[in-house]
């Protein structure tokens, strides 16, 4: 089956791939994820995606941004791919069109954050070329308002 990659910036076509985004966030409602994606989209967020017979079957969120310490940048924010379609290529597929992206859009780097724990991600991302640099802390101050 062909599988077509896309990049999504309008709410609209975020908003119709929710369910593959409730893979990681199983408690999103509509109206919380269209809250966020009105915020964000204007601060350079887009989103990757892929589709087999027009169904969504992988996603990642993208931001580019510029750092006094890296110039210009592309981070990667909520990598999913279906669980049914896991081991297919399609994170590759993804990461090779965010690393395309960057290049083509002058970028230093691509950056990412993957959950300590998260063993399975960071075997995919050394295998993708990506290496650990440092820490990224976090102070939470409000629990009930996680995803």
């Amino acid at each position: 089956m062909p599988l077509i990659i896309k990049e999504l910036t309008t709410i609209e076509e975020m908003l119709a791939n929710i369910e593959v985004m409730r893979f990681l966030y199983p408690k999103f409602t509509s109206e919380k994820y269209e809250s966020y994606l009105v915020e964000m989209i204007p601060h350079n967020y887009k989103q990757v995606a892929v589709f087999e017979n027009e169904i969504c079957v992988a996603v990642s969120g993208f931001w580019s941004g510029t750092k006094l310490w890296s110039g210009k940048y592309i981070e990667i924010d909520n990598f999913i791919v279906h669980p049914d379609h896991r081991s297919k290529g399609l994170g590759k597929m993804m990461t090779d069109y965010v690393d395309a992206l960057a290049k083509e859009t002058g970028c230093t780097m691509i950056v990412l954050d993957a959950f300590t724990g998260n063993f399975t991600a960071h075997r995919f991302y050394y295998n993708q070329g990506f290496v650990p640099k440092g820490f990224h802390f976090l102070k939470i101050l409000n629990e009930e308002g996680l995803s």
